[in-house]
């Protein structure tokens, strides 16, 4: 089972892992064994709460199909293990991200005196400068 917070818990029975080999570099273990993960999850089939399956949906994430499956491709390690983990870890951080609240901005306005200080601030530099004019002889 995969714990996402205090009150939801995936079981691992919705959660589907296959192994497959791993693509790239890797001599001749690649070849014969498979340590690459496969992870699906079906976001509609799963038991997750109503409010969870929504934000995950609403997200516009690559590793989401169109048909609301999670898809999550473990291959960094060279143990079939530490990849499982991985997707694992992966998967959970995915479902978390989404059920994050932003807390939405309020727009401020600058006070009057911010504003007077930036305006003189502003025009004292502004004669600073000017002074760094051409030098005339006299």
């Amino acid at each position: 089972m995969l714990q996402i917070s205090n009150k939801v818990i995936i079981p691992q029975s919705e959660i589907e892992i296959s192994a497959i080999r791993s693509q790239g570099a890797g001599g001749q273990n690649v070849n014969k064994v498979s340590t690459a993960i496969h992870l699906r999850f079906d976001i509609a089939a799963s038991s997750l709460p109503d409010y969870y399956k929504e934000q995950l949906l609403k997200l516009s994430d690559r590793r989401i199909t169109q048909d609301g499956v999670i898809v999550i491709k473990a291959q960094e390690h060279r143990s079939q293990e530490n990849n499982r983990e991985s997707a694992l870890k992966r998967l959970q951080e995915l479902i978390q991200s989404a059920v994050v609240v932003t807390i939405k901005r309020k727009p401020t306005k600058p006070t009057r005196s911010s504003q007077r200080k930036r305006l003189d601030y502003k025009t004292k530099r502004g004669q600073v400068k000017s002074h760094r004019g051409q030098v005339t002889d006299f």
